[in-house]
């Protein structure tokens, strides 16, 4: 007789799925791999992804979906406090760096297939991404309002470079030659150092109304 599937290991299931995916999208890309080879990758039954997921599309829309609502919540979070806008960004920064230490394959797939794709996943949610800019770019605003950033640029364009420096970093070949070598301690370190002298130069070329401090 077939045991009933607990809503729990319903969960369990779905999830196995999911970090299986992200495996496979990470190693081989999403154009080049099937839905069989999550399920091979999972250990699961062919069948059996289809009935949490609708096609190999709704898994990456939900890896996605799932790491940027985290992020927005946290940027809204931040912007709402009462901090210096510099300690804002450089929370923000932290949590991405973070993220990509601690799940760097799940932070590739969104880099490379999503955020940084003009392709379908780019255009679908296009939407999701702009709102993390809007929400980087209204820190920035409420700074050039009273004085901290200077207005040189645009708040929506200071948004898409500080974004853009961190990912690009994240991308650096550097970085991965380190990871690959288990450098951890070195890779940890080039990533800050590189993030912060990028973020600085931002900061010293179109925001900074003040002496350049070091993030």
């Amino acid at each position: 007789m077939a045991t009933a599937r607990t809503p729990e290991a319903a969960a369990d299931k779905r999830r196995l799925i999911l970090d299986a995916a992200v495996r496979v999208f990470a190693r081989r890309g999403f154009n080049g791999c099937r839905v069989s080879d999550i399920a091979d990758e999972a250990g699961v039954a062919y069948g059996l992804v289809y009935h949490y997921f609708r096609s190999k599309d709704e898994v990456l829309d939900t890896l996605f979906l799932e790491r940027w609502n985290v992020l927005l919540d946290v940027i809204r979070d931040l912007d709402a406090g009462d901090g210096p806008p510099r300690e804002k960004l450089h929370a923000i920064t932290s949590f991405i760096v973070d993220s990509y230490r601690h799940d760097r394959e799940l932070m590739k797939v969104i880099i490379v297939e999503v955020t940084r794709a003009a392709n379908t996943f780019g255009q679908t949610h296009l939407p999701d991404i702009r709102k993390a800019y809007g929400r980087i770019a209204d820190i920035v605003a409420a700074a050039q309002a009273d004085g901290t950033f200077r207005d040189t640029v645009t708040p929506e364009f200071a948004a898409m470079a500080f974004y853009g420096a961190i990912e690009q970093v994240l991308t650096d070949h550097r970085l991965r030659m380190h990871l690959a070598h288990g450098a951890r301690d070195r890779a940890e370190h080039y990533t800050w150092q590189s993030v912060g002298d990028k973020i600085q130069a931002l900061y010293d070329s179109v925001l900074s109304s003040s002496s350049a401090v070091k993030v």
